[in-house]
């Protein structure tokens, strides 16, 4: 099947979000984990930021990139007319 130009610009749209996105979860899987000692002076409400992170903070961020990236396909699926019909 042939990639028409309209389907390679929603897959491309929907790869450099998928990307950016990824690229967040790593920074806040890893880079804070690999960095804690590092960030040990930060606080966020009270406590040591990668502690924080650890028990929360990194929780929040991961409903908050799946609902955004929901959003966001759902958006791009509507105007690309590929969005499933709603009954």
């Amino acid at each position: 099947m042939q990639l028409t130009e309209k389907h390679k610009v929603y897959w491309q749209q929907n790869l450099r979000r998928t990307g950016v996105l990824l690229a967040i979860w790593f920074a806040v899987t890893f880079v804070v984990g690999w960095y804690a000692r590092d960030l040990q002076s930060i606080t966020f409400l009270g406590f040591p930021l990668p502690f924080y992170m650890a028990a929360q903070g990194a929780l929040l961020v991961y409903v908050l990139l799946v609902g955004y990236y929901a959003y966001c396909m759902d958006k791009l699926d509507r105007e690309y007319g590929v969005h499933e019909d709603e009954q």
